[in-house]
Protein backbone atom coordinates (compact mmCIF):
# COMPACT_ATOMS: atom_id res chain seq x y z
CA UNK A 1 0.00 0.00 0.00
CA UNK A 2 1.57 3.32 -1.02
CA UNK A 3 1.93 6.22 1.42
CA UNK A 4 -0.91 7.90 -0.48
CA UNK A 5 -3.69 5.30 -0.51
CA UNK A 6 -5.50 7.23 -3.25
CA UNK A 7 -2.74 6.54 -5.77
CA UNK A 8 -3.43 3.35 -7.76
CA UNK A 9 -0.66 0.77 -7.85
CA UNK A 10 0.14 -1.36 -10.89
CA UNK A 11 -2.14 -4.28 -10.00
CA UNK A 12 -5.02 -1.94 -9.27
CA UNK A 13 -4.58 -0.14 -12.59
CA UNK A 14 -4.92 -3.48 -14.34
CA UNK A 15 -8.12 -4.23 -12.47
CA UNK A 16 -9.50 -0.75 -13.13
CA UNK A 17 -8.94 -1.24 -16.85
CA UNK A 18 -11.33 -4.20 -16.88
CA UNK A 19 -13.62 -3.01 -14.06
CA UNK A 20 -16.80 -2.80 -16.20
CA UNK A 21 -16.32 -6.39 -17.37
CA UNK A 22 -15.66 -7.53 -13.81
CA UNK A 23 -18.89 -5.88 -12.69
CA UNK A 24 -20.88 -7.55 -15.48
CA UNK A 25 -19.39 -10.95 -14.64
CA UNK A 26 -19.92 -10.47 -10.92
CA UNK A 27 -23.53 -9.38 -11.38
CA UNK A 28 -24.31 -12.29 -13.72
CA UNK A 29 -22.82 -14.91 -11.40
CA UNK A 30 -24.48 -13.42 -8.33
CA UNK A 31 -27.82 -13.26 -10.13
CA UNK A 32 -27.49 -16.90 -11.13
CA UNK A 33 -26.74 -17.99 -7.54
CA UNK A 34 -29.75 -16.04 -6.28
CA UNK A 35 -32.36 -17.15 -8.80
CA UNK A 36 -31.32 -20.79 -8.72
CA UNK A 37 -31.31 -21.04 -4.92
CA UNK A 38 -33.16 -19.90 -1.84
CA UNK A 39 -32.86 -16.28 -2.96
CA UNK A 40 -35.39 -16.76 -5.75
CA UNK A 41 -38.09 -16.77 -3.08
CA UNK A 42 -37.03 -13.37 -1.62
CA UNK A 43 -39.28 -14.16 1.33
CA UNK A 44 -38.89 -10.79 3.05
CA UNK A 45 -39.75 -8.86 -0.10
CA UNK A 46 -42.84 -11.03 -0.41
CA UNK A 47 -43.88 -9.91 3.08
CA UNK A 48 -43.78 -6.27 1.93
CA UNK A 49 -45.50 -7.04 -1.37
CA UNK A 50 -48.24 -9.27 0.02
CA UNK A 51 -48.97 -7.54 3.32
CA UNK A 52 -48.55 -3.81 2.60
CA UNK A 53 -52.13 -3.46 1.19
CA UNK A 54 -53.46 -4.54 4.58
CA UNK A 55 -52.48 -1.11 5.92
CA UNK A 56 -55.60 0.15 4.15
CA UNK A 57 -57.71 -2.73 5.47
CA UNK A 58 -56.92 -2.25 9.15
CA UNK A 59 -55.44 -5.70 9.82
CA UNK A 60 -51.76 -5.12 8.95
CA UNK A 61 -50.53 -6.64 12.21
CA UNK A 62 -52.97 -9.55 12.31
CA UNK A 63 -51.87 -11.25 9.07
CA UNK A 64 -48.73 -13.15 8.10
CA UNK A 65 -47.06 -13.87 4.79
CA UNK A 66 -48.45 -16.90 2.92
CA UNK A 67 -44.84 -17.76 1.97
CA UNK A 68 -43.60 -18.01 5.56
CA UNK A 69 -41.21 -20.81 6.64
CA UNK A 70 -42.96 -23.67 8.48
CA UNK A 71 -41.42 -22.75 11.86
CA UNK A 72 -41.80 -18.97 11.64
CA UNK A 73 -44.92 -17.17 10.35
CA UNK A 74 -43.64 -13.86 8.97
CA UNK A 75 -45.63 -10.79 10.02
CA UNK A 76 -45.21 -7.18 8.90
CA UNK A 77 -42.81 -5.75 11.49
CA UNK A 78 -42.28 -2.15 10.34
CA UNK A 79 -44.33 0.93 11.31
CA UNK A 80 -47.53 1.56 9.34
CA UNK A 81 -45.77 4.30 7.36
CA UNK A 82 -43.45 1.60 6.00
CA UNK A 83 -46.43 -0.23 4.54
CA UNK A 84 -47.62 3.02 2.92
CA UNK A 85 -44.19 3.43 1.30
CA UNK A 86 -44.32 -0.13 -0.04
CA UNK A 87 -47.80 0.26 -1.51
CA UNK A 88 -46.71 1.38 -5.04
CA UNK A 89 -44.62 -1.79 -5.34
CA UNK A 90 -47.74 -3.91 -4.74
CA UNK A 91 -49.33 -2.51 -7.90
CA UNK A 92 -46.83 -4.56 -9.91
CA UNK A 93 -47.14 -8.31 -10.56
CA UNK A 94 -44.93 -10.29 -8.18
CA UNK A 95 -42.18 -11.15 -10.68
CA UNK A 96 -42.01 -7.56 -11.93
CA UNK A 97 -41.86 -6.26 -8.36
CA UNK A 98 -39.13 -8.77 -7.55
CA UNK A 99 -36.86 -7.75 -10.43
CA UNK A 100 -37.58 -4.05 -10.06
CA UNK A 101 -36.55 -4.21 -6.43
CA UNK A 102 -33.41 -6.18 -7.25
CA UNK A 103 -32.42 -3.57 -9.81
CA UNK A 104 -33.13 -0.76 -7.35
CA UNK A 105 -31.00 -2.47 -4.70
CA UNK A 106 -28.15 -2.91 -7.18
CA UNK A 107 -28.29 0.77 -8.11
CA UNK A 108 -28.31 1.73 -4.43
CA UNK A 109 -25.22 -0.41 -3.85
CA UNK A 110 -23.46 1.46 -6.63
CA UNK A 111 -24.67 4.78 -5.19
CA UNK A 112 -23.43 3.83 -1.72
CA UNK A 113 -20.01 2.96 -3.15
CA UNK A 114 -19.72 6.15 -5.20
CA UNK A 115 -20.72 8.47 -2.38
CA UNK A 116 -18.34 6.68 0.01
CA UNK A 117 -15.49 7.02 -2.48
CA UNK A 118 -16.40 10.66 -3.14
CA UNK A 119 -16.14 11.38 0.57
CA UNK A 120 -12.75 9.71 1.04
CA UNK A 121 -11.36 11.11 -2.22
CA UNK A 122 -11.94 14.75 -1.37
CA UNK A 123 -10.36 17.02 -4.02
CA UNK A 124 -8.80 13.92 -5.58
CA UNK A 125 -12.19 13.05 -7.08
CA UNK A 126 -12.00 15.99 -9.47
CA UNK A 127 -8.22 15.65 -9.93
CA UNK A 128 -8.51 12.03 -11.11
CA UNK A 129 -12.20 11.51 -11.92
CA UNK A 130 -11.68 8.53 -14.23
CA UNK A 131 -9.69 6.61 -11.62
CA UNK A 132 -12.28 7.14 -8.91
CA UNK A 133 -15.21 6.30 -11.16
CA UNK A 134 -13.53 3.10 -12.23
CA UNK A 135 -12.93 2.36 -8.56
CA UNK A 136 -16.65 2.75 -7.95
CA UNK A 137 -17.36 0.13 -10.62
CA UNK A 138 -14.68 -2.20 -9.22
CA UNK A 139 -15.86 -1.85 -5.63
CA UNK A 140 -19.44 -2.56 -6.67
CA UNK A 141 -18.29 -5.78 -8.35
CA UNK A 142 -16.41 -6.78 -5.19
CA UNK A 143 -19.16 -5.88 -2.71
CA UNK A 144 -21.71 -8.02 -4.53
CA UNK A 145 -19.83 -10.84 -2.78
CA UNK A 146 -20.04 -9.26 0.66
CA UNK A 147 -22.32 -11.55 2.67
CA UNK A 148 -24.64 -8.82 4.07
CA UNK A 149 -25.10 -7.52 0.52
CA UNK A 150 -25.70 -11.00 -0.87
CA UNK A 151 -28.20 -11.83 1.88
CA UNK A 152 -29.98 -8.52 1.25
CA UNK A 153 -30.58 -9.66 -2.33
CA UNK A 154 -31.32 -13.21 -1.24
CA UNK A 155 -34.05 -12.23 1.23
CA UNK A 156 -35.27 -9.21 -0.74
CA UNK A 157 -34.46 -6.86 2.13
CA UNK A 158 -34.41 -3.04 2.01
CA UNK A 159 -30.99 -2.50 3.59
CA UNK A 160 -29.22 -1.18 0.49
CA UNK A 161 -32.07 1.20 -0.33
CA UNK A 162 -32.15 2.56 3.23
CA UNK A 163 -28.36 2.80 3.43
CA UNK A 164 -28.24 4.77 0.19
CA UNK A 165 -30.89 7.23 1.39
CA UNK A 166 -29.37 7.54 4.87
CA UNK A 167 -25.84 8.20 3.58
CA UNK A 168 -27.10 10.85 1.15
CA UNK A 169 -29.15 12.49 3.89
CA UNK A 170 -26.40 12.48 6.51
CA UNK A 171 -23.99 14.35 4.25
CA UNK A 172 -26.54 16.62 2.55
CA UNK A 173 -25.92 20.37 2.59
CA UNK A 174 -29.52 21.48 3.04
CA UNK A 175 -30.72 20.78 6.63
CA UNK A 176 -34.27 20.21 5.39
CA UNK A 177 -33.13 17.54 2.94
CA UNK A 178 -30.84 15.97 5.52
CA UNK A 179 -33.46 15.93 8.25
CA UNK A 180 -36.29 14.77 6.00
CA UNK A 181 -34.17 11.90 4.68
CA UNK A 182 -33.40 10.58 8.14
CA UNK A 183 -36.85 11.23 9.60
CA UNK A 184 -38.71 9.50 6.79
CA UNK A 185 -36.37 6.48 6.68
CA UNK A 186 -36.82 6.17 10.44
CA UNK A 187 -40.56 6.21 9.77
CA UNK A 188 -40.10 3.21 7.48
CA UNK A 189 -37.70 1.34 9.76
CA UNK A 190 -36.76 2.69 13.18
CA UNK A 191 -33.00 2.02 13.32
CA UNK A 192 -31.99 4.92 10.99
CA UNK A 193 -33.26 7.31 13.69
CA UNK A 194 -29.88 6.96 15.41
CA UNK A 195 -28.40 8.93 12.52
CA UNK A 196 -29.62 12.06 14.27
CA UNK A 197 -26.69 11.67 16.66
CA UNK A 198 -24.38 12.64 13.82
CA UNK A 199 -26.30 15.88 13.30
CA UNK A 200 -25.95 16.68 17.00
CA UNK A 201 -22.24 15.80 17.06
CA UNK A 202 -21.58 18.08 14.08
CA UNK A 203 -23.82 20.83 15.51
CA UNK A 204 -26.26 20.57 12.65
CA UNK A 205 -29.17 21.28 14.94
CA UNK A 206 -31.49 22.40 12.15
CA UNK A 207 -31.05 19.05 10.40
CA UNK A 208 -31.71 17.23 13.69
CA UNK A 209 -34.89 19.27 14.20
CA UNK A 210 -36.09 18.58 10.65
CA UNK A 211 -35.52 14.85 11.19
CA UNK A 212 -37.82 14.96 14.23
CA UNK A 213 -40.44 16.85 12.23
CA UNK A 214 -40.26 14.41 9.30
CA UNK A 215 -40.51 11.42 11.63
CA UNK A 216 -43.51 12.99 13.38
CA UNK A 217 -45.18 13.51 10.00
CA UNK A 218 -44.67 9.81 9.15
CA UNK A 219 -46.29 8.81 12.44
CA UNK A 220 -49.14 11.27 11.96
CA UNK A 221 -49.87 9.89 8.49
CA UNK A 222 -50.16 6.38 9.89
CA UNK A 223 -52.67 7.59 12.49
CA UNK A 224 -54.65 9.36 9.78
CA UNK A 225 -54.88 6.16 7.75
CA UNK A 226 -55.91 3.97 10.69
CA UNK A 227 -55.58 5.26 14.25
CA UNK A 228 -56.21 1.92 15.94
CA UNK A 229 -53.66 0.14 13.79
CA UNK A 230 -51.05 2.83 14.48
CA UNK A 231 -51.84 2.82 18.20
CA UNK A 232 -51.34 -0.91 18.34
CA UNK A 233 -47.93 -0.71 16.69
CA UNK A 234 -46.56 2.22 18.68
CA UNK A 235 -47.95 1.23 22.08
CA UNK A 236 -48.09 -2.58 21.99
CA UNK A 237 -45.81 -4.09 19.34
CA UNK A 238 -42.89 -1.66 19.32
CA UNK A 239 -40.82 -3.42 21.99
CA UNK A 240 -41.74 -6.99 21.00
CA UNK A 241 -38.38 -8.08 19.55
CA UNK A 242 -39.42 -11.74 19.44
CA UNK A 243 -42.16 -10.79 17.01
CA UNK A 244 -39.47 -9.57 14.59
CA UNK A 245 -37.69 -12.90 14.85
CA UNK A 246 -35.84 -15.29 17.16
CA UNK A 247 -33.49 -13.07 19.15
CA UNK A 248 -30.69 -15.62 19.53
CA UNK A 249 -30.55 -17.05 16.03
CA UNK A 250 -27.19 -16.72 14.29
CA UNK A 251 -28.79 -14.22 11.91
CA UNK A 252 -29.07 -11.69 14.76
CA UNK A 253 -25.68 -10.02 15.12
CA UNK A 254 -26.61 -7.40 17.72
CA UNK A 255 -25.25 -7.21 21.26
CA UNK A 256 -28.49 -8.70 22.55
CA UNK A 257 -28.24 -11.64 20.17
CA UNK A 258 -24.60 -12.37 20.99
CA UNK A 259 -25.14 -12.06 24.76
CA UNK A 260 -28.22 -14.29 24.63
CA UNK A 261 -26.36 -17.03 22.75
CA UNK A 262 -23.52 -16.89 25.27
CA UNK A 263 -25.65 -16.82 28.44
CA UNK A 264 -28.29 -19.25 27.18
CA UNK A 265 -31.35 -17.04 27.56
CA UNK A 266 -32.78 -13.88 26.04
CA UNK A 267 -31.06 -11.15 28.06
CA UNK A 268 -33.56 -8.50 26.98
CA UNK A 269 -32.53 -5.18 28.51
CA UNK A 270 -31.18 -6.71 31.70
CA UNK A 271 -27.82 -5.82 33.29
CA UNK A 272 -25.58 -7.77 30.84
CA UNK A 273 -27.07 -5.81 27.94
CA UNK A 274 -26.96 -2.53 29.86
CA UNK A 275 -23.24 -2.97 30.62
CA UNK A 276 -22.45 -3.86 26.99
CA UNK A 277 -24.59 -0.98 25.73
CA UNK A 278 -22.89 1.56 28.02
CA UNK A 279 -19.46 0.40 26.88
CA UNK A 280 -20.57 0.64 23.24
CA UNK A 281 -21.99 4.14 23.68
CA UNK A 282 -18.83 5.40 25.41
CA UNK A 283 -16.46 3.92 22.82
CA UNK A 284 -18.64 5.06 19.93
CA UNK A 285 -18.88 8.55 21.44
CA UNK A 286 -15.09 8.80 21.60
CA UNK A 287 -14.79 7.47 18.05
CA UNK A 288 -17.38 9.96 16.80
CA UNK A 289 -15.41 12.80 18.39
CA UNK A 290 -12.32 11.62 16.50
CA UNK A 291 -14.26 11.55 13.22
CA UNK A 292 -15.72 15.02 13.75
CA UNK A 293 -12.33 16.51 14.66
CA UNK A 294 -10.79 14.92 11.58
CA UNK A 295 -13.66 16.32 9.46
CA UNK A 296 -14.16 12.80 8.13
CA UNK A 297 -17.83 12.58 7.19
CA UNK A 298 -17.80 8.95 6.08
CA UNK A 299 -16.10 7.83 9.27
CA UNK A 300 -18.64 9.73 11.35
CA UNK A 301 -21.50 8.11 9.45
CA UNK A 302 -20.00 4.65 9.99
CA UNK A 303 -19.47 5.16 13.72
CA UNK A 304 -23.11 6.13 14.22
CA UNK A 305 -24.43 3.29 12.07
CA UNK A 306 -22.28 0.71 13.85
CA UNK A 307 -23.58 1.94 17.19
CA UNK A 308 -27.14 1.53 15.93
CA UNK A 309 -26.42 -2.02 14.79
CA UNK A 310 -24.94 -2.89 18.17
CA UNK A 311 -27.78 -1.43 20.26
CA UNK A 312 -30.74 -2.57 18.17
CA UNK A 313 -32.44 -5.66 19.67
CA UNK A 314 -32.41 -7.26 16.23
CA UNK A 315 -29.59 -6.57 13.77
CA UNK A 316 -29.83 -9.27 11.13
CA UNK A 317 -26.55 -10.09 9.41
CA UNK A 318 -27.87 -8.49 6.22
CA UNK A 319 -28.27 -5.18 8.08
CA UNK A 320 -24.47 -4.91 8.20
CA UNK A 321 -24.13 -3.63 4.61
CA UNK A 322 -22.32 -0.64 6.16
CA UNK A 323 -19.22 -2.81 6.45
CA UNK A 324 -18.81 -2.34 2.69
CA UNK A 325 -18.35 1.41 3.23
CA UNK A 326 -15.95 0.66 6.08
CA UNK A 327 -13.77 -1.44 3.78
CA UNK A 328 -13.69 1.44 1.29
CA UNK A 329 -12.65 3.82 4.07
CA UNK A 330 -9.92 1.48 5.30
CA UNK A 331 -8.43 1.00 1.84
CA UNK A 332 -8.54 4.58 0.59
CA UNK A 333 -8.16 6.78 3.68
CA UNK A 334 -4.91 7.83 5.30
CA UNK A 335 -4.98 5.26 8.08
CA UNK A 336 -2.02 3.93 10.05
CA UNK A 337 -0.95 0.91 7.96
CA UNK A 338 -0.94 -1.66 10.74
CA UNK A 339 -4.43 -0.59 11.82
CA UNK A 340 -5.66 -0.76 8.20
CA UNK A 341 -4.32 -4.26 7.63
CA UNK A 342 -5.41 -5.56 11.03
CA UNK A 343 -9.00 -4.42 10.57
CA UNK A 344 -9.11 -5.69 6.99
CA UNK A 345 -7.75 -9.05 8.18
CA UNK A 346 -10.53 -9.23 10.77
CA UNK A 347 -13.45 -8.13 8.62
CA UNK A 348 -12.74 -9.65 5.21
CA UNK A 349 -12.87 -13.36 6.15
CA UNK A 350 -16.23 -13.07 7.93
CA UNK A 351 -17.66 -10.75 5.28
CA UNK A 352 -16.74 -12.77 2.20
CA UNK A 353 -17.32 -16.22 3.71
CA UNK A 354 -20.81 -17.15 4.92
CA UNK A 355 -20.12 -17.35 8.65
CA UNK A 356 -23.84 -17.11 9.35
CA UNK A 357 -24.65 -20.24 7.32
CA UNK A 358 -21.82 -22.03 9.14
CA UNK A 359 -23.57 -21.27 12.45
CA UNK A 360 -27.06 -22.02 11.20
CA UNK A 361 -25.96 -25.47 10.08
CA UNK A 362 -24.93 -26.17 13.67
CA UNK A 363 -28.01 -24.99 15.57
CA UNK A 364 -31.02 -27.33 15.93
CA UNK A 365 -33.55 -24.58 15.04
CA UNK A 366 -33.55 -20.81 14.72
CA UNK A 367 -35.35 -20.72 18.08
CA UNK A 368 -32.54 -22.42 20.01
CA UNK A 369 -30.88 -19.90 22.33
CA UNK A 370 -28.00 -21.64 24.08
CA UNK A 371 -24.88 -22.56 22.08
CA UNK A 372 -21.78 -24.62 22.85
CA UNK A 373 -18.96 -22.38 24.07
CA UNK A 374 -16.97 -22.23 20.84
CA UNK A 375 -20.09 -21.65 18.73
CA UNK A 376 -21.32 -18.81 20.92
CA UNK A 377 -17.85 -17.27 20.57
CA UNK A 378 -18.11 -17.45 16.77
CA UNK A 379 -21.52 -15.78 17.10
CA UNK A 380 -19.84 -12.66 18.48
CA UNK A 381 -17.98 -11.98 15.22
CA UNK A 382 -19.91 -8.99 13.88
CA UNK A 383 -20.52 -7.11 17.18
CA UNK A 384 -17.04 -7.92 18.54
CA UNK A 385 -15.26 -6.67 15.42
CA UNK A 386 -17.50 -3.60 15.37
CA UNK A 387 -16.46 -2.78 18.94
CA UNK A 388 -12.79 -3.37 18.07
CA UNK A 389 -13.14 -1.06 15.06
CA UNK A 390 -14.72 1.68 17.17
CA UNK A 391 -12.02 1.24 19.82
CA UNK A 392 -9.28 1.48 17.19
CA UNK A 393 -10.76 4.75 15.93
CA UNK A 394 -11.22 6.14 19.43
CA UNK A 395 -7.90 5.18 21.00
CA UNK A 396 -5.38 4.42 18.25
CA UNK A 397 -6.36 6.78 15.43
CA UNK A 398 -7.39 9.76 17.55
CA UNK A 399 -4.24 11.71 16.64
CA UNK A 400 -3.24 9.79 13.54
CA UNK A 401 -5.82 10.45 10.84
CA UNK A 402 -3.57 12.36 8.49
CA UNK A 403 -3.95 14.89 5.76
CA UNK A 404 -6.34 17.64 4.78
CA UNK A 405 -9.45 15.78 3.86
CA UNK A 406 -10.83 18.73 1.94
CA UNK A 407 -14.37 20.05 1.89
CA UNK A 408 -15.88 16.94 0.31
CA UNK A 409 -15.35 15.08 3.57
CA UNK A 410 -17.25 17.67 5.55
CA UNK A 411 -20.92 17.02 5.99
CA UNK A 412 -21.99 20.35 4.51
CA UNK A 413 -20.53 19.51 1.11
CA UNK A 414 -21.25 15.82 0.99
CA UNK A 415 -24.36 15.88 -1.17
CA UNK A 416 -22.72 18.16 -3.71
CA UNK A 417 -19.98 15.59 -3.99
CA UNK A 418 -22.52 12.84 -4.40
CA UNK A 419 -24.24 14.77 -7.18
CA UNK A 420 -20.91 15.24 -8.90
CA UNK A 421 -20.55 11.49 -8.85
Amino acid sequence: MPSDPSAPVIWERRLLAVAPWLLIASALVRTWTIVTGFGNETIDLYVYWALAPHVLEGDLYQVTSPHSPPDFPLPFTYPPFGALVFLPMTWLPWVAAQWTFRLLSGLCLYWLVRVSLRLVAGPGWTAEPRVWRRRAILWTAVLLWLQPVYHTFEFGQINLVLAGVVLAAMVARDPRVAGAGIGLTAGVKLVPAISGLYFLATRRFAAAAWSVVAFAVSVALSFLVDAEQARRYWFELLGAADRVGPVATAHNQSLRGALSRTLGYDVGMSWPWIVAAVVSVVVAGLALRVAVRARDALLGVLVVQFLGLLLSPISWDHHWVWVGALLIWLVHSRVVPWVRWTLLALWCPIMFWDLIAFQLDRQPTIWTISRPGWLSLVGWAYPAFALLTLAAIAFVLKDRLGGDRGPASAEVDGLDGAKAA
